[in-house]
């Protein structure tokens, strides 16, 4: 049947590494989403929430993407075009979550945002390297690579929200950075619609004159 398990490949050695990589940053994410979720919780960090929540939302990119790896590239596109439409997904849950902390007010505590957001950069910047390779693969993979890169960025920006939280004592700088990672959120996943549509396109058979 198509689209069924014969739809699957025999593995070739680049998809047995591109295997290990995806499974090892997917225990990575998983980790860090535990800690980083505890964290924003108990600091009332929006920008370690989202941040938290991105981890998940990695976590299962990593784990789709290990399921379609060898099979066709309707298989793979069309994952990455649910990626793409998960990660714009994620966007506007961040600036719900920053418009909330704006209506309640709270102001977020810096010293546990500065260690968790260094713990988490150091995490995404390994993610980034170890998927670096595939940077320029099809959309399913271009997807996980751009998850890591968005989150070492945003990362950065957690550290610059901590100190701006810290020297003024508001929560400005915290909900800036949930809006910024709401920002990379929907420009990623646009990027990746946009890419997995077209192998959609060009996978589908041609129609019969």
């Amino acid at each position: 049947m198509a689209g069924g398990c014969c739809d699957h490949t025999p593995s070739t050695p680049a998809q047995r590494t591109q295997r290990t990589a995806l499974w090892l940053v997917l225990a990575i994410n998983m980790a860090m989403f535990l800690v980083e979720a505890s964290a924003g919780w108990s600091a009332e960090s929006v920008a370690l929430q989202a941040d938290a929540l991105d981890f998940l939302g990695d976590s299962a990119n990593y784990a789709v993407a290990l399921f379609v790896l060898g099979r066709s590239i309707a298989w793979r596109a069309g994952t990455a075009l649910a990626k793409g439409l998960a990660m714009s997904v994620f966007g506007l849950v961040v600036l719900g979550a920053s418009l909330h902390h704006v209506l309640a007010g709270s102001t977020p505590e810096a010293p546990v945002m500065g260690w968790v957001g260094a713990l988490a950069l150091a995490a995404n910047v390994a993610c980034a390297l170890i998927l670096f390779r595939f940077r320029d693969g099809d959309a399913n993979l271009r997807a996980v690579w751009l998850c890591s890169r968005n989150d070492a960025i945003g990362n950065l920006a957690v550290l610059g929200a901590a100190l701006g939280v810290f020297a003024s004592g508001t929560a400005w700088p915290d909900l800036a950075v949930g809006v910024v990672m709401a920002s990379l959120a929907l420009w990623a996943g646009q990027s990746v619609i946009r890419q997995a549509w077209g192998e959609l396109r060009a996978a589908s058979p041609a129609p019969a004159e």
